[in-house]
């Protein structure tokens, strides 16, 4: 019987665990998405207790809790402690057994605190308190955690209005980790809201110190910021779609659709969706020139539960997989900026699994050698899909019907700073996919070395390094 959580934990076979030993665990960490809060890296942030880091905002944790029968005053009130909430995440990780929060909680308490014992109720003082006592030491402060697990660059999630104060004050302090902004612009073309979006671009204009009255001014302000977000030393975008758009539209159409929003007035579905395809492609044409990547987070269903939105906001663990369709309208838009050569790297991600294939099949429309390797990629498992199956499914499909040798690898989507093991569990879970298939001779065990140098060590870094050009 194999042991839990051991050194050899997920990597069933002897190739597996070679595979891991020697070239995926030495690598560097380049977590090219997350959603860290940069004023922690800025001000190196001392985390008070385990609960604060480990708790705080970190909605998959929410989500069981709630399902466990936790009441939401120990998940997300503000009359219990940090020691109670704690207390009742304790009582529910038994609970979730079979769900990645097992896994990840463990791995974490191990590689952080080197704590190998299962967390439960019996346990969770102690744990608890040697571990916030462990937290005030400097080496587990967010930039000794940054240091701790070996990370080369992180990189955020910022909207364009941001100052980016913290990226440059961290860069200019001398920190060995690159913290770069990635510029995140869904509120420009969040435009089902008139009220929302009007004050949206009266913050852009004061910050883009221009007026802004017609959508050629709105693409000259979002273009300033494009380049300040350059001049911080961002190389990507990030986009959270529900789905595509690739409706046909004219400059005049677009123009006096934003007229009309700034004005106020709502606007039909038809409307929104002409004016959200003019704006991805602007978006598009921006990063190509600035020889910047692309991402797309796409099909999630957000905010179900209408009554827990207006209680607590978004991003508190309420959305769930859409079942959208995308395929044409994607490729519609891909082809778009292709005719005019305007389509810059990209990176695709997909909520629902039923999408794997077809997305796998995408990306190969539109590779260009002219930008080296894998110029449009298949994106890790996403969210929900962050998990062994749903990474080994996305590994699968992109084998099948790709070159799983040229993808970026891992990221930890995540705005804890404990979260670095994901980038492990993703390891684990590649080498153990192709340790499994030259044990089973469906590869050469003579070709291990390459296979080891080549494909599981650039999966896990270096296509990364090369891709991005940090």
């Amino acid at each position: 019987m194999k042991q839990f959580n051991d050194e050899n934990f997920l990597l069933q076979t002897a190739t597996a665990q070679r595979l891991y030993h020697e070239y995926a665990a030495p690598q560097p960490i380049i977590d090219y998405h997350c959603h860290l809060n940069p004023q922690y890296v800025a001000d190196n942030h001392v985390f008070e207790n385990l609960s604060r880091i480990w708790l705080e905002g970190f909605h998959y944790k929410w989500r069981a809790m709630r399902t466990n029968g936790i009441d939401e005053r120990y998940i997300t009130g503000k009359d219990t402690s940090d020691w109670e909430k704690f207390e009742k995440w304790a009582e529910t990780v038994p609970y979730t057994m079979r769900n990645p929060l097992y896994h990840w909680t463990h791995l974490e308490l191990r590689t952080v605190f080197g704590v190998d014992k299962l967390l439960s109720p019996a346990t969770a003082r102690e744990i608890y308190d040697y571990c916030s006592e462990r937290l005030q030491q400097p080496d587990r402060s967010a930039r000794g955690l940054m240091e701790h697990y070996r990370v080369e660059a992180v990189c955020t999630t910022d909207d364009p209005v941001d100052s980016l104060e913290h990226h440059i004050r961290t860069r200019q302090s001398g920190f060995k980790v690159k913290m770069l902004p990635t510029w995140r612009p869904d509120k420009a073309m969040a435009v089902e809201d008139a009220a929302a979006y009007t004050a949206y671009i009266a913050k852009l204009a004061d910050v883009a110190g221009m007026r802004i009255e017609t959508f050629a001014d709105l693409i000259a302000a979002l273009q300033k910021r494009h380049d300040f977000f350059a001049s911080v030393g961002c190389r990507l975008s990030d986009h959270g779609l529900g789905g595509f758009y690739a409706d046909e539209y004219t400059p005049e159409e677009v123009d006096a659709i934003f007229r009309k929003v700034t004005s106020g007035k709502e606007l039909t579905d038809i409307e929104i969706s002409k004016f959200k395809s003019a704006m991805l492609v602007e978006f598009a044409v921006m990063d190509h020139d600035a020889d910047w990547t692309q991402q797309f987070h796409y099909g999630a269903l957000r905010n179900n539960n209408t009554r827990m939105m207006r209680l607590l906001g978004p991003d508190t663990g309420f959305d769930s997989i859409g079942d959208f369709t995308v395929g044409e309208q994607m490729s519609r838009f891909f082809d778009r900026l292709a005719l005019r050569d305007k389509l810059p790297r990209t990176i695709i991600y997909n909520l629902n699994p039923r999408d794997n294939e077809m997305v796998a099949t995408m990306i190969g429309n539109f590779q260009d050698g002219r930008y080296g390797a894998g110029k449009i990629q298949f994106g890790s498992g996403w969210w929900f899909l962050d998990q062994k199956d749903g990474m080994e499914r996305q590994m699968n499909a992109l084998s099948n019907l790709g070159l799983l040798s040229r993808f970026v690898g891992m990221l930890t989507d995540s705005r804890s700073f404990l979260s670095y093991p994901r980038h492990e569990y993703f390891r684990r879970t590649l080498c153990n996919l192709i340790g499994n298939d030259i044990e089973q001779g469906l590869l050469p065990a003579s070709e291990i070395d390459f296979i080891g140098r080549e494909i599981v060590a650039k999966v896990a870094y270096g296509n990364a390094k090369e891709f991005f050009r940090f």
